[in-house]
């Protein structure tokens, strides 16, 4: 399955053929498109620098740095950094936890919420590389395009214990219950928060949301008014571009369109090689918000990409597709609320004589929230989803059949009981899947809330979760001259028990802590069963693991925000009486013991931030990864509310490092610095 990933085929021998260099872009139509929108940036960017030429001429305001004014929705979003910190951790808004609107205060989950600002601040370009800010998540990048993302254990290329959405919309794929994170993108700016939870989330989410879920929530139209440009260049950050026009068309309706590109240079493999994987992707999309009442806001939105890639011993990847998504948000009288949200997803990807998949996707959901008196506050839904995928199979990869379509129907309810009002608060729910693999799951979940006081709060949970069987354990069939590796149609779902306390407390508006500890004990997990040389996945192996996750913000000034975040990680497997697996047991040292995050942000004077990160992680055994320390530095000038100058170090410190992958000829990623120019109208 790691081909699927790799997009390099091996010889017989396993090690990888040469190939003679070749230009990196070799789609015309990509490569047009990318010079259109270079072209098309640099004639904005130039006129954004002569509009306001007269303004910086002129003496700077004394102020603070101002960022762009853009229309918010949330309260909090209004306040001066100041009045944010003071009520930071316990009142940011939060939706993913109980499907509704709530705080990270109200919230009896291990969640963290990755805003604009940080991101901005940050100096990310790919929403993979914002997740670095969330304990408990390991992000750990593969190659140019490739990731390896999962929470609190079991990581890999194909991770496939964790739920993704963008506003709503399921991003993994029924393939393998993983996610191609190089095709999930967005117009970064647009981005209004991330909200990360760890933790089983089967109850409200479904199956597959076992350690976590993330949800990439964009913001409303009325919020990106005008025009937005942004353009830079760098040594591996090698070009991008991206536009964004938002006008109002009606009373109270607004709409957007955005367009972006961007090219990465290749990477270097550990012999010094190159690694022949410079990627590039174009995307547009668009998003309208109508909102007649106070009761009703209907959203519209969609995107449409196309990318490419060069691989080092076949032809270039070709990836491309496209969403739209429909929803309908009423609030009720009697202060609860219904939506109806419809999207449909068109994926493809081509990875030369290896593998190549089409697949079409169409989901609906449900969703009524009505609170029951003084003490419930009731939520129930239904959804159902049809994902069909048509693979084009070859002698490295094969999947039996090659045309498959799967339908998936669910239902949840949750009840939200008020022990001691605005004290003690115990959240029950369950939810019931049937797919067409294992039939009907059940994933039930319990978490008591106790609000100590305004400023602190303890919570503690007991779910199950379930991942249920993907086309990869029941059909993937490898056929190579000196092994075989199966599928099998008797493949069950892999599930936890899982175990949760957290601790969060703000004392003052200097210093927020957000603690979580968990346990979880899995059974039935994917092993590879070996007979002579033939390999068949199985269900033989289970485990448990541990950990603690940390999160803290503190203030030593007016000018000057610390956020830091650790987590410590235990995994241990163990094979199942009557087993043959001997490899898969090794899997636990994928995950690294320890991580810290750490990134001190500064306002300083004539409108200047300097933004410094340092990450640690620590070794990863099974892959033979030595621990590395990543240092990323940005600079930024703003010296109006429409113009912005930043200077962005990655790696600093390092000429080159790997983060993921065994291979002794593996991608690394090396030191990089790029800059950029934004224009807001």
């Amino acid at each position: 399955m790691s081909l699927l990933m790799s997009n390099s085929l091996p010889d017989a021998t396993g090690r990888r053929r040469s190939k003679p260099p070749r230009p990196p872009i070799r789609t015309p139509a990509i490569r047009n498109a990318g010079r259109f929108l270079s072209a098309f940036g640099a004639v904005l960017i130039n006129a954004a620098a002569l509009k306001v030429y007269a303004q910086t001429a002129q003496p700077a305001p004394t102020s603070q740095p101002v960022s762009a004014p853009e229309k918010a929705p949330s309260p909090y979003k209004k306040m001066s950094l100041d009045e944010l910190m003071d009520i930071e951790l316990m009142q940011v808004e939060v939706t993913s936890v109980s499907r509704r609107e709530s705080t990270v205060g109200q919230s009896p989950s291990a969640v963290t919420v990755i805003t604009q600002e940080d991101i901005r601040r940050s100096g990310a370009r790919s929403i993979p590389d914002t997740l670095h800010m969330a304990p408990g998540l390991e992000v750990a990048q593969i190659d140019n395009s490739t990731w390896a993302i999962s929470a609190r254990g079991f990581n890999s290329n194909t991770a496939n214990k964790l739920l993704v959405l963008m506003d709503g919309r399921s991003v993994y794929t029924p393939l393998y219950s993983g996610v191609f994170w190089d095709v999930q993108d967005t117009l970064m700016e647009d981005i209004d928060r991330i909200e990360v939870i760890r933790g089983p989330a089967g109850a409200l989410w479904g199956a597959n949301a076992v350690n976590g879920v993330i949800n990439i929530i964009t913001k409303d139209a009325a919020d990106t008014q005008g025009l937005f440009v942004r353009g830079g260049v760098g040594t591996e950050q090698r070009d991008f571009i991206g536009a964004r026009y938002g006008w109002k068309i009606a009373d109270n309706a607004f709409a957007r369109v955005y367009v972006k590109h961007f090219e990465r240079d290749e990477t270097v493999l550990s012999t010094g090689a190159d690694g022949a994987d410079d990627f590039l992707m174009t995307q547009t999309g668009f998003r309208i918000d109508w909102q007649p009442s106070t009761q009703n806001h209907y959203t519209l939105q969609g995107d449409v990409y196309q990318g490419n890639r060069s691989n080092l011993t076949t032809d270039d990847t070709d990836l491309a597709g496209g969403n739209i998504l429909g929803r309908w948000k009423h609030k009720l009288e009697h202060g609860g609320d219904v939506s109806i949200q419809m999207y449909y997803d068109r994926t493809q990807r081509d990875i030369p004589q290896t593998f190549a998949e089409d697949r079409d996707t169409f989901d609906f959901d449900f969703q009524y929230h009505v609170p029951l008196g003084a003490r419930h506050d009731l939520t129930f839904g239904l959804g159902y989803r049809v994902s069909a995928d048509d693979v084009t199979n070859s002698a490295a990869i094969s999947f039996i059949p090659d045309h498959q379509t799967q339908q998936l129907f669910s239902a949840f309810v949750q009840d939200e009981i008020q022990l001691i009002p605005d004290k003690l608060r115990l959240t029950i729910g369950a939810r019931i899947e049937h797919n067409q693999f294992t039939g009907v799951e059940v994933q039930p979940n319990a978490r008591l809330l106790w609000m100590i006081d305004p400023r602190q709060a303890a919570w503690a949970a007991i779910s199950r979760a379930v991942r249920t069987p993907t086309r990869l354990e029941r059909d993937l069939q490898i056929i190579a001259p000196t092994v075989s590796v199966l599928g099998n149609k008797d493949f069950e779902s892999e599930n936890v028990i899982a175990y949760e306390l957290g601790y969060r407390i703000q004392p003052s508006k200097l210093l927020a802590l957000d603690l979580a500890a968990f346990y979880n004990n899995y059974d039935k997990l994917r092993s590879l069963e070996v007979n002579g040389t033939q390999y068949t996945i199985d269900n033989q192996l289970n485990g448990q693991t541990y950990g603690i996750e940390l999160g803290a913000t503190l203030k030593p000034a007016d000018w000057w925000v610390l956020r830091s975040a650790y987590t410590y990680l235990q995994v241990q497997l163990q094979t199942d009486p009557g087993s043959t697996d001997t490899t898969t047991v090794a899997s636990e040292g994928n995950d690294p013991e320890h991580q810290f995050y750490i990134r001190s942000s500064m306002d300083l004077p004539h409108h200047l931030d300097l933004d410094c990160t340092l990450r640690y992680v620590s070794e990863l055994s099974n892959q033979n990864v030595p621990a590395y320390t990543a240092v990323d530095v940005r600079l930024a000038w703003r010296p109006s509310q429409q113009l912005e100058f930043a200077i962005v170090g990655q790696n600093l410190f390092d000429n080159q490092h790997p983060e993921f992958g065994a291979s002794a000829n593996r991608h690394e990623l090396e030191r990089g610095v790029f800059a950029s120019l934004t224009y807001r109208w």
